[in-house]
C-alpha cells in the first residue's frame, strides 16, 4: 500500500472543523462561516494588513471551538452577553494554543467575547486584547442579529442602529464605525446571508496559506479529538485509545510509518460526527428510543461529509468513516461489504469495538481483556469484524492493550485539567 505525499490547508481544515461545529445544531449551520465573511470584511474596511487580516479570518472561522455543549451554543445565538460566554472562549483558547500554527488565533479567540467598555476592555487581567478580538467580537454580535430566515436588505437599518448605540460602551468606536460604512452597501448583506456564501470565503482565502505536512496535522487532529470527546466523561478518551489502537494494529499489519500517521489521525477524527449528537444521548444511562438510536447511528455519515470537503483526505475518510461497516454489508450508514472495504477501515472497526468495550459506560462497566476478546471473536466468527485483523489483536493483545491504556491516561489526565478549571459542563 502507497501512500503519496500529501499536504493540507488551514483554509479547507477550517472549514471543515467549522462545519462539524456547527453540526450541533441546524440553527447554527454556517455560523462562523458568517462571522469570518463579516469579520474579514470589516477589517478590510479598516485597512488591517495582510497578516492580520489572515489570523482573524482563521480565528472567526474557529471562534466557537470551545462550544462543545448544545446548550452552550444556542446561547452563543443570544444578542445579550453574560459572564457564560468568556467559558467557551477560555477553552477554545486551551483547546489551540499548544499548536503553533494557530497560536495567535488562539488568543484572539480567548477574548472574542470581551466588551471595550469605554477602553477598559484593552486589558484584561494585565494583558493587552488583541484588536482582532474586538473586531471578531463585533462580527459574531451582528452575525446574531439577522434573522436569517427572512430577507435580509430590510433588517439592515435596524441592526446597524442597534449596533451604532453600542458604540463605545460595547464595541471599539472605530470599529463601529467601519461597519456603519460597509453597512450601506447592498452585497455585504446579500453576501452574508448566501446559501452560497463558501464561493465567497473560497475568494477571500487568497490571503496566505498556511500548510500542515502530515506531522502538524496529527498534532492538530489530536488536539481536536479534545473538542470530540470531552463532551462526555464516558467518552474523554475514546479517540484517544482507538487511534492508539489503531497504529498498533497497523504497525502490525505491516503499514508504513506515514500510513501510521494517518492512522493515528483517521483514529483521532474517527467519531468527529459526533459533534451532532446532544450530549444527554450520548450520557443517556437507559436503553436509547429508536429515534435516539438513528441520531447516534448518523454520526459515521455526518464524519465522512465533512471531511470529504479535503481531497487529501481521501483515505483518512475511508478509514475513519467506514469504522461502523461491516464485512457482511450490514452496517451503517453506507452498508459497504468485504470486497470494498479498505484494511485500514477494517483495523479501525475493531480498534473502535475494542476500545469501547473496554471503557466505562453509563449503562454498563468495562470489560476486562479476556471478556473484550470473546466478544470482538463472536463478532468475527458473525462476519462482522475482519477476522484478520482480530487474530492481529488476540495474539499481540498485551501490546496493544498497553498502548491503548497509555493514550487513554494521558487523555484522562488532560480530561481532569480542563474539568478543575470549571470548562466543562
Amino acid at each position: 500500500m502507497l501512500i503519496d505525499d500529501f499536504h493540507l490547508s488551514l483554509f479547507d481544515f477550517a472549514l471543515s472543523l467549522s462545519a462539524a461545529i456547527d453540526a450541533v445544531n441546524p440553527m447554527l449551520v454556517d455560523h462562523q462561516r458568517r462571522v469570518a465573511y463579516i469579520a474579514w470584511s470589516i477589517g478590510k474596511e479598516l485597512g488591517l494588513n495582510i497578516e492580520q487580516a489572515r489570523k482573524l479570518f482563521f480565528a472567526s472561522l474557529l471562534h466557537d471551538v470551545g462550544s462543545i455543549s448544545l446548550k452552550e451554543r444556542l446561547d452563543i445565538l443570544h444578542f445579550d452577553e453574560d459572564s457564560s460566554f468568556n467559558r467557551h472562549a477560555e477553552l477554545g483558547y486551551l483547546l489551540l494554543r499548544d499548536f503553533e500554527a494557530l497560536s495567535d488565533e488562539a488568543k484572539i479567540i480567548r477574548y472574542h467575547h470581551i466588551q471595550w467598555d469605554n477602553g477598559n476592555g484593552h486589558l484584561v487581567n494585565g494583558e493587552v486584547v488583541p484588536a482582532e478580538s474586538l473586531i471578531l467580537h463585533l462580527a459574531d454580535r451582528i452575525s446574531v442579529l439577522i434573522d436569517y430566515d427572512h430577507e435580509v436588505l430590510g433588517q439592515a437599518r435596524g441592526i446597524t442602529e442597534k449596533i451604532k448605540n453600542l458604540s463605545g460602551k460595547v464595541f471599539v468606536p472605530e470599529f463601529v464605525d467601519a461597519f456603519v460604512k460597509l453597512s450601506g452597501k447592498e452585497y455585504f448583506w446579500l453576501d452574508t446571508s448566501s446559501p452560497n456564501l463558501d464561493l465567497e470565503l473560497n475568494r477571500i482565502h487568497s490571503l496566505p496559506l498556511v500548510i500542515f505536512d502530515i506531522e502538524s496535522i496529527q498534532k492538530l487532529t489530536k488536539i481536536l479529538s479534545r473538542i470530540i470527546d470531552f463532551r462526555s466523561r464516558f467518552t474523554a478518551t475514546h479517540s484517544s485509545g482507538v487511534s492508539a489502537t489503531s497504529v498498533a494494529l497497523a504497525r502490525l499489519a505491516g503499514f508504513s510509518e506515514k500510513e501510521c500517521s494517518m492512522m493515528a489521525i483517521a483514529g483521532y477524527l474517527h467519531d468527529l460526527g459526533k459533534l451532532a449528537v446532544p450530549k444527554e444521548i450520548l450520557e443517556k444511562p437507559d436503553k436509547l428510543s429508536m429515534e435516539e438510536l438513528n441520531i447516534v447511528r448518523s454520526h459515521t455519515y455526518h464524519t465522512y461529509r465533512i471531511l470529504s470537503h479535503m481531497e487529501d483526505f481521501k483515505t483518512i475518510n475511508q478509514w475513519a468513516s467506514f469504522h461502523h461497516e461491516r464485512l457482511d454489508g450490514s452496517g451503517y450508514p453506507f452498508h459497504i461489504s468485504a470486497f470494498d472495504l479498505p484494511l485500514g477501515s477494517r483495523i479501525m472497526a475493531v480498534s473502535d469495538v475494542f476500545t469501547a468495550v473496554s471503557e466505562d459506560r453509563p449503562y454498563r462497566e468495562g470489560m476486562g481483556i479476556e471478556k473484550a476478546l470473546s466478544t470482538i471473536a463472536s463478532m468475527a466468527k458473525n462476519h462482522s469484524l475482519d477476522p484478520y485483523v482480530v487474530s492481529l489483536l488476540e495474539r499481540n493483545v498485551q501490546f496493544v492493550d498497553d498502548a491503548r491504556k497509555s493514550a487513554q491516561i494521558d487523555a484522562r489526565k488532560e480530561y481532569e485539567n480542563f474539568s478543575k478549571l470549571g470548562l466543562l459542563y
